[in-house]
């Protein structure tokens, strides 16, 4: 149905060594025969200029996967019994064929998840989404206010995002969602945030900044301090109904687990497609260190995903590293790969972010330049992050 997410898929047999089965966390970290979460970026072409950018987006690449090509892609996965697809860029609705792509992918039962900053989301295009089954929108803000929202995203986007939901509202869509990519800036913004939510009947969902694309610029000045994480577990534990994609599995080291599988599913649940069709482990892990293989290489997505060697080192059991004597490994897993990776930290080493304070004290023997980078990526110019001012106006 359109506006609520599709239903999670049955899950396949794992695809390591049969063992016994055990909790359901376990089955997923050796690995399933298709994935549950599966990001789709469609395009790097984009209108804005986030200073976050987890893919650096902004320019067309000439080798994207063509129409056909992506039709192919939504045969094998809906042969592998993919139920939907998290689709985003860029931004998916400047593609000119996105809206055929949308509806090849319900018409082959492959539910579409798709985010949007609302450009293209005008009223007619509103209502043919109200018309349209198993479909879901996630319109992406990233403050309370056009002040904070657009020092991140770009004059006028926050009024435009505003438009998108009012169409959305006016076509009796149902209720979409309102992405927000939590920063210092907006933590205090939160209860703002979910009344705008709640206004459109509308869930809200926040992600974890990562230092990824244009984000590893941009991390050090806007990713949350100390304080504020401890804010943001305390605020989430009360409002179970806000969702988080599981980004905030680090958090649970503070106490009670927040809800979620509390686990890294890169490779092992979650994969990504990019516009060209090479696969990563994750979203967040653009890299050559964590792409596992190409949706155009013999056997496609499917081989890509059972047989990469890859993501069958990824479903291996792992260690905890230098974080498996901690009295809260079990509640944090060690935190997030990629954050790791692109802070210069070691994959079986602490989140950058620890709430015990590890990581800080592990970013400090990391020199700068020794940092992961990713390859240059699509902006269309040099993105400046000048954030100071606004930052003391919204705290």
């Amino acid at each position: 149905m359109h506006g609520e997410s599709p239903p999670a898929p049955p899950l396949p047999p794992a695809t390591a060594t049969a063992a016994p089965v055990g909790k359901l966390t376990d089955q997923f970290k050796r690995g399933l025969d298709a994935p549950i979460c599966l990001t789709w970026e469609l395009t790097y072409a984009c209108n804005l200029q986030c200073v976050h950018c987890l893919s650096s987006s902004g320019r067309r690449d000439p080798r994207e996967l063509t129409a056909a090509e992506c039709m192919r892609v939504v045969d094998e996965l809906q042969r592998m019994q993919v139920f939907y697809v998290n689709i985003g860029g860029g931004e998916p609705t400047v593609r000119p064929d996105f809206w055929d792509l949308l509806d090849y992918s319900v018409g082959h039962q492959v539910g579409v998840k798709f985010s949007t900053n609302g450009v293209r989301l005008d009223a007619a295009a509103a209502r043919r989404l109200a018309g349209t089954d198993y479909v879901d929108v996630q319109i992406s803000i990233d403050g309370a206010t056009a002040e904070v929202n657009d020092a991140v995203r770009g004059a006028g986007s926050f009024a435009t995002a505003r438009r998108a939901m009012d169409n959305l509202a006016e076509a009796g869509f149902g209720p979409f969602k309102i992405s927000v990519v939590i920063t210092r800036h907006n933590v205090s913004q939160l209860d703002r945030l979910k009344e705008i939510a709640d206004s459109y009947g509308a869930q809200l969902r926040i992600t974890r900044l990562r230092p990824s694309g244009r984000g590893a610029d941009s991390w050090d000045q806007l990713h949350p301090t100390a304080g504020q994480q401890r804010q943001l577990y305390d605020w989430l534990i009360q409002r179970p109904d806000v969702l988080t994609g599981d980004s905030f599995f680090h958090l649970s080291a503070f106490g009670a687990a927040l809800p979620g599988l509390n686990l890294c599913g890169a490779g092992r649940v979650v994969c990504l497609i990019d516009p060209v069709g090479d696969v990563y482990a994750c979203p967040f892990v653009l890299h050559d260190e964590f792409k596992a293989g190409n949706v155009r290489d013999a056997g496609g997505f499917t081989r890509v995903w059972r047989e990469s060697e890859l993501f069958a080192e990824l479903r291996r059991p792992q260690s905890g590293g230098a974080c498996a004597s901690c009295d809260m490994f079990d509640a944090c897993q060690g935190g997030c790969m990629a954050a790791k990776f692109f802070t210069g930290l070691p994959l079986d080493g602490p989140d950058p972010e620890c709430v015990k304070g590890h990581g800080e004290r592990a970013l400090a023997t990391v020199c700068l330049p020794d940092r992961p980078r990713a390859a240059p990526g699509h902006s269309r110019r040099p993105v400046f992050v000048q954030l100071g001012r606004t930052a003391a106006r919204a705290s």
